[in-house]
């Protein structure tokens, strides 16, 4: 296809740092764990640097510019007039290049470079598969097909999809903080595991009595504390409550009611898009969704409700789905906290008293996905 004119041009290739460039740094100060397997980790390493080569080999075959960067030294600068990013790791390597595309307008494809084997997906049950592997869900192509995947990509081809992404929003004291776009998903918990997560969870409706002087979330919570005996139990808008606290807050100069509000004490919250439905979230309990789904999931980790009349209705709040146009509000109620984003790498601390708004208005991710039915021609088990 040299003849034709490729639709991008100008490409970045992000390229994932494999555990054994990662510890062999840590071997030349002596800080390698002494129990690593060197020899399976040099094969995965020597696996990735072959389909690193092999995309350098392809992509100079057509009329593109490309520049190849690290995952770890990526940074916005690098994505001047890119029209297309290219993501060669797995899936954690497409996450953190998700992350910087915020806005939406550069297309991602990802390429797995040590894919599994039909003999390792037919070994998962029993674990005998080597972990250092990638699963490469967000990945179109793998380093058996490359020469395919570019020859399609590049001018114009390719299961081009658009993904839901979290937007996720925190307001402290002084300040509102929107975060980077999440593609699969968001833990919010005390940094501990071991540590309970103490949170109030409910839903955003505009106040349609307009920007009139209002009591603020932190003075209707305090005047509420001696119904909070019980936080895991206890609701702040009931049913068979005749006069129900009406809860309100801010979010970018927008005023809010806060509705159907439970308290909590957990392990923290899950919230995923479609995407990120198959991974942590599936496995927490929650229920794939649709690929194509602009639904976001929730779910409370762990909750603790003891017995009360409001027990059944507590723990049926505790999970659901946020459907379109729907925001979910968050007031942290233990001393230390955190947001991670997509995985442990990537978080933004919270404190008591810190809100937090959660729908699905973030841009979507432009991601080259697999056709329906589509495997790899080497492995096709995958």
């Amino acid at each position: 296809m040299s003849y034709l004119s490729p639709r991008y041009k100008k490409l970045l290739v992000v390229i994932k740092q494999t555990a054994f460039e990662e510890y062999s740094q840590l071997r030349l100060y002596g800080k390698a764990p002494k129990a690593l397997r060197w020899k399976r980790l040099e094969a995965r390493y020597k696996d990735h640097k072959k389909c690193v080569n092999k995309v350098i080999d392809a992509l100079s075959k057509h009329n593109v510019t490309f520049n190849c960067i690290g995952r770890v030294g990526l940074d916005r600068q690098h994505l001047s007039d890119v029209d297309l990013m290219v993501a060669v790791g797995g899936d954690g390597t497409c996450l953190t290049c998700a992350h910087f595309l915020d806005n939406g307008s550069i297309p991602l494809l990802g390429i797995n470079s040590d894919p599994l084997t039909v003999e390792e997906m037919a070994s998962t049950t029993t674990k005998q598969t080597d972990e250092r592997r990638s699963h490469g869900a967000l990945c179109a192509y793998t380093s058996n097909n490359i020469e395919t995947a570019f020859e399609h990509v590049l001018y114009g081809g390719g299961n081009l999809c658009n993904r839901t992404r979290i937007q996720c929003t925190v307001k402290s004291t002084f300040s509102e903080t929107r975060l980077c776009p999440a593609l699969n998903d968001l833990l919010i918990s005390h940094p501990s595991p071991a540590s309970v997560s103490r949170f109030g969870m409910g839903f955003l409706v505009p106040n349609v009595e307009g920007n009139g002087v209002e009591p603020s979330m932190d003075e209707n919570y305090e005047s509420n504390q001696e119904e909070e005996h019980n936080l895991s139990e206890v609701l702040t808008s009931r049913k068979d409550d005749p006069t129900p606290q009406a809860y309100r807050t801010r979010f970018g100069g927008t005023s809010y009611e806060i509705k159907q509000n439970v308290n909590v004490w957990s392990s923290g919250l899950w919230v995923s898009t479609a995407t990120g439905s198959t991974a942590a979230m599936v496995s927490a309990g929650g229920q794939p969704l649709r690929h194509d789904s602009s639904q976001l999931q929730y779910l409370v980790r762990e909750h603790m409700v003891e017995q009360h009349k409001c027990a059944i209705e507590a723990r049926e709040r505790g999970m659901g789905i946020l459907e379109d146009g729907g925001q979910l509000h968050i007031r942290w109620n233990s001393n230390a906290g955190a947001i991670f984003i997509d995985g442990a790498h990537l978080y933004h601390d919270i404190v008591l008293g810190d809100e937090i708004l959660i729908n699905a208005e973030a841009p979507p991710l432009k991601l080259f996905m697999r056709e329906l039915g589509e495997t790899d021609p080497e492995n096709p088990g995958i």
